[in-house]
């Protein structure tokens, strides 16, 4: 079990950041004088920034309207952020295991470590800008038995790392959408990883 090295997505997975995330695109919308509907974009999180903001900026602009979002969000969207359910105790079952977390997700890194420690979960390691085929580069480096997240390209990034792939529907993916991705089991919420944890470690 020392070598147990189990990963999770961040936004949507361990952490409800949808408060954060409306009021920094509320805001980048003020500065830039345009439109985003901030209460569809939190509804149907899982595509990266840019190409989100593709949808409200012209091309030209988007990786400027991207820079400026990341600075806005550690600003004011950080503290909007809040623990799941389950979320503390999952990492800590890990640990009580004797193994090692990781976040790997698509948030901007030094985002992501602000998040955890707003939230206080302390993990072993975070890699940020991680998305799709990232996400299952990153995993396989580090030999990640499981990896938990709620979206399709989340359990994408599982499988490309041969990993044990968990599936939670506290993001705006349901469960035949998470089976269909190839996850293995789907979780209402984090609540139930331990169990998962414990079956999963104990399997030949």
């Amino acid at each position: 079990m020392t070598s147990l090295t189990v990963g999770f997505d961040l936004d949507m997975t361990l952490v409800d950041s949808r408060p954060g995330i409306h009021a920094s695109l509320c805001a980048l919308a003020d500065e830039y004088r345009t439109f985003i509907d901030a209460d569809l974009v939190v509804e149907r999180l899982g595509p990266k920034l840019e190409d989100e903001l593709a949808n409200w900026f012209p091309r030209e602009a988007v990786a400027g309207a991207a820079d400026r979002y990341r600075e806005l969000y550690g600003e004011i969207g950080v503290v909007g952020c809040s623990l799941l359910p389950g979320a503390a105790a999952a990492v800590d079952a890990v640990a009580r295991a004797g193994g090692r977390t990781i976040v790997v997700t698509a948030k901007f890194e030094p985002n992501a470590v602000a998040c955890l420690a707003h939230v206080g979960v302390v993990v072993d390691r975070v890699y940020g800008w991680r998305h799709g085929p990232g996400k299952g580069t990153t995993l396989a480096e580090e030999s990640a038995a499981i990896y938990v997240g709620d979206t399709p390209s989340d359990i994408a990034g599982a499988r490309t790392a041969a990993a044990f792939a968990v599936g939670v529907t506290t993001g705006p993916h349901g469960h035949e959408e998470l089976h269909a991705a190839g996850a293995d089991v789907v979780l209402a919420s984090l609540l139930e990883f331990p169990e998962v944890l414990r079956s999963t470690a104990a399997s030949p």
